[in-house]
């Protein structure tokens, strides 16, 4: 052990005169214990909140999607999904066809969103059709009259819909008559009903057979709005695409999930920086303290100080000896935080005693996903603060004069 960090253990926890710089001490390891719980629940809830939202997100939508640079969409061409399914990071792909439509019941009417899938392929790539609530995809491939749809459970509550209940669909596209331009109406009958937890697409989304989908919009037998796919890894999902790009010709494009949902990634990327700065001023202030401990220290040890430079100390060991005093209190007190934020984002992970309102967000609990690096970033970005409030009293303390100090003793 050091000369000076045995001095600075000393000083710490040894009896003093003045109490009151025990209080300030005190004061100080708990408000960088506090900063750092705070920090460490706070970002541990944004990382679940975020990773909830992504993983809803994910589940009604592909990973990517390729699609065609004509307006018109492309036919289903074999070669082509097999060149998709041929690229390094493809795990998956699917046909989709995409269009809005009208939904007319019997209690009221909604603008949808309409999904052409492939019953068979598509819960591969799409994991919400892996866990639809009620009903199952697999019946959209029944060849019945009329074709089966599947709906969300906010839309069907709204309606009064359950399984088996007789919807219309009406196409924008429309058809010719001999009385002129009528819309293109169609019957199904409710075969799935799903739940997200994300309003928008509970409310607003349906998914048809690729066939039912094309009669509906008097699309040809082999019309494909673009091909949905999965890949390996989700966080390289950009560098698949961007070889599916290189791969598949000019005639067609990729984009992957975070091209599609950029802007809202990117806000919430922006929220947890301003979570993290405006949390670490809870840290900074308890750095401040120390700041307030290590002045008050100096000055009533200005003796001690004096003796041990006269002894041969030199005014670099005076003031490693302080700044060792700032570090250990930041120490303390950033373990005390871990201790109290881990244990507490543990009893939030496992009883999810604080509950949310189900009608209001995606979940029905405060999510916590605790990483490594966060909790890493948050003990340097506490450390550093709490060193750099050591500078200046221990600067002060090696430039006293011990002639000038001992003048009056």
């Amino acid at each position: 052990m050091s000369f000076e960090f045995f001095v600075a253990r000393r000083y710490l926890f040894s009896k003093r005169k003045q109490a009151f710089i025990y209080v300030i001490s005190l004061m100080s390891v708990l408000g960088v214990a506090l900063g750092v719980a705070a920090l460490v629940i706070v970002l541990g809830v944004y990382n679940g909140l975020t990773t909830d939202m992504r993983e809803k997100i994910l589940g009604a939508n592909a990973h990517g999607v390729v699609l065609s640079t004509l307006p018109d969409g492309f036919a289903l061409d074999p070669e082509v999904m097999d060149r998709v399914l041929a690229t390094k990071g493809v795990t998956g792909a699917t046909p989709f066809i995409y269009s809005e439509v009208m939904l007319s019941a019997g209690t009221g009417v909604k603008g949808l969103i309409l999904r052409g899938i492939d019953p068979e392929q598509a819960p591969e790539v799409l994991s919400m059709l892996q866990t639809i609530k009620r009903g199952s995809v697999q019946d959209l491939a029944k060849a019945d009259t009329p074709p089966g749809i599947i709906l969300g459970e906010e839309l069907t509550k709204r309606l009064g819909l359950a399984l088996g209940s007789r919807v219309n669909l009406l196409s924008p596209s429309g058809q010719r008559s001999s009385s002129g331009f009528q819309p293109r109406i169609r019957p199904f009958v409710v075969v799935g009903i799903f739940k997200t937890g994300m309003y928008e697409y509970d409310s607003s989304l349906a998914f048809l057979s690729l066939k039912a989908s094309r009669d509906l919009l008097g699309l040809p037998q082999d019309y494909l709005s673009g091909i949905e796919i999965t890949v390996e890894d989700l966080f390289r999902a950009d560098e698949v695409t961007a070889a599916l790009n290189e791969s598949i010709g000019h005639r067609f494009y990729a984009r992957s999930w975070m091209d599609m949902n950029a802007n809202l990634f990117a806000a919430l990327k922006l929220e947890k920086i301003g979570m993290f700065i405006l949390l670490a001023m809870v840290v900074l202030i308890g750095s401040f303290s120390i700041v307030a401990t290590l002045v008050m220290l100096v000055m009533e040890k200005t003796k001690d100080i004096a003796v041990m430079m006269s002894m041969g100390a030199t005014r670099s060991m005076i003031r490693r000896i302080f700044m060792y005093q700032g570090v250990i209190i930041g120490f303390v007190g950033t373990m005390l935080g871990y201790a109290l934020g881990l244990t507490v984002g543990f009893l939030l992970k496992k009883y999810q005693f604080i509950k949310l309102p189900e009608n209001v967000y995606t979940l029905d609990h405060l999510p916590i996903i605790i990483t490594a690096s966060d909790v890493i970033i948050i003990g340097v970005a506490a450390m550093t603060l709490c060193f750099l409030s050591t500078l200046y009293p221990a600067r002060q303390a090696s430039r006293l004069k011990p002639a000038e100090a001992l003048r009056y003793e």
